[in-house]
C-alpha cells in the first residue's frame, strides 16, 4: 500500500514538472500578457492568476519569476512601483510602452505557433 502511494505522488510530481517544462520557453509572453490584460500587478498576484487562469497546471515558481520580472524591467519592458497595502510595501510591475509593444509582438507570434501545432497535432 504504501509503494503505490509513493509510486502515485512521484508520477503526479514528475507529470507536473514535465508540464512545467513546456510552459519554461514561455513564461515572458505569459507574464507580459498579464500585465498587458491586468495593467498592474505584484509578483505573487502574476503566479496566483498564471494558476487560476490554467486551472492548476502552471505554477510559476519566485526562482522562475523574480529572474524574469528583473530582466523585463532591465530590458525597459515593465516598470515597477512600490505602493502600501495592509500596512506593507508592495512592488507593483507595469508594462511600458516598449513592453506594450514587445507583448503585442510575441502574442502574434505564439498565436501563429499554437496554430501551426494544432495544425501538426491534428493530422
Amino acid at each position: 500500500m504504501h509503494k503505490k502511494i509513493m509510486h502515485k505522488f512521484v508520477m503526479h510530481k514528475y507529470s507536473t514538472l514535465k508540464k512545467n517544462s513546456l510552459y519554461k520557453g514561455t513564461l515572458q509572453n505569459i507574464i507580459l500578457k498579464l500585465l498587458a490584460k491586468e495593467v498592474k500587478m505584484y509578483g505573487y498576484q502574476i503566479t496566483q492568476r498564471a494558476k487560476e487562469l490554467t486551472k492548476g497546471e502552471l505554477e510559476m515558481t519566485e526562482g522562475a519569476l523574480y529572474p524574469l520580472l528583473h530582466k523585463l524591467e532591465a530590458e525597459g519592458m515593465i516598470t515597477s512601483e512600490i505602493q502600501k497595502a495592509n500596512g506593507r510595501d508592495r512592488k507593483y510591475y507595469l508594462l511600458t510602452d516598449k513592453g506594450k509593444r514587445k507583448q503585442a509582438e510575441q502574442e502574434e507570434e505564439m498565436k501563429s505557433y499554437l496554430f501551426n501545432l494544432n495544425t501538426i497535432f491534428n493530422i
